[in-house]
């Protein structure tokens, strides 16, 4: 049990890190939003094709409220949520299965 304790304990941290990664994806797209950045650079191009997945489904279901696009505010929250809920679960399981 101990093995799968280590598995579910690196699972957990892979998540976190992968949480992590999305957040400051949707921060930059955000902070791009404020900006007129060239499409044609392959940088805002990368942030704009990782983040499109997260935020269209969040677009289709909250309508814009005075002009301003909610939608990375919600995934923020909804990171947040996962990060404090599930990684911590996860992390919290493990420690059960390591001791």
């Amino acid at each position: 049990m101990i093995y799968i304790g280590y598995l579910v304990q690196a699972l957990a941290g892979l998540l976190d890190m992968a949480l992590t990664l999305v957040m400051f994806v949707v921060i930059a797209r955000a902070v791009l939003s404020w900006v007129s950045p060239d499409p044609h650079n392959p940088i805002v191009h990368i942030i704009n094709q990782i983040s499109e997945p997260i935020l269209f489904p969040i677009r289709q279901r909250v309508p814009y409220m005075g002009g301003m696009d909610l939608s990375p505010i919600i995934a923020l929250m909804i990171i947040f949520f996962l990060q404090t809920f599930l990684v911590q679960s996860l992390q919290h399981w493990a420690a059960k299965l390591i001791y």
